[in-house]
């Protein structure tokens, strides 16, 4: 059962990483690269990868200084089929031909839907492809060729929620991260 009174106990023994004022510090920080990074960019393309990246991605937006234009993507891997393959449940409305794109998600795990991501908006004729994440998790199982440009926070190999990611559809709302004991 992952009712609401179960997800409180979730939260009430979970470790939180970040509190808010830690995640709107990492967000400030990684604008300001991007700020540099992009600044002779005429009118890049931030996507948002959703659901989870809808958090970061609008608070990231309202703190960048670049005018970015502003577009959606949604996907997911078919789970426990080999190679798992990618669904889009929402392709990007803009033409990338010739842009340059900013992916922006809520973190990167293992990658393999955010590289089906970026490889896509290659083949669509990106410029460029960037990729900012609010968390990275630490381990090595990440899919070869998959890597950020720009990273908020490091978290631990755990199960994390929270500021977009979710356990089992509870608490992407939460203005934390979170992560999970590492038995549970």
């Amino acid at each position: 059962m992952t009712g609401p009174g179960s997800f409180r106990a979730v939260v009430a023994s979970a470790e939180r990483l970040y509190d808010q004022r830690s995640i709107d510090a990492a967000i400030l920080a990684m604008a300001a690269k991007i700020d540099i990074d992009y600044g002779n960019v005429d009118r890049p393309l931030l996507l948002t990868v959703m659901q989870g990246g809808l958090f970061f991605a609008g608070q990231l937006g309202l703190v960048v200084h670049q005018d970015f234009e502003f577009d959606y993507v949604h996907a997911s891997r078919y789970r426990g089929t080999q190679g798992g393959g990618l669904q889009w449940l929402r392709q990007p409305a803009v033409a990338m031909a010739g842009r340059h794109v900013l992916l922006a998600d809520d973190i990167l795990d293992e990658g393999h839907t955010l590289l089906a991501i970026q490889q896509h908006c290659q083949a669509e004729g990106a410029a460029s492809v960037r990729i900012a994440v609010l968390a990275h998790k630490r381990h090595e199982r990440r899919a070869p060729g998959i890597g950020a440009d720009y990273i908020g926070l490091e978290v631990p190999d755990r199960y994390v929620f929270g500021y977009g990611m979710d356990w089992n559809g509870h608490g992407r709302n939460l203005p934390a991260i979170y992560a999970l004991d590492a038995e549970a």
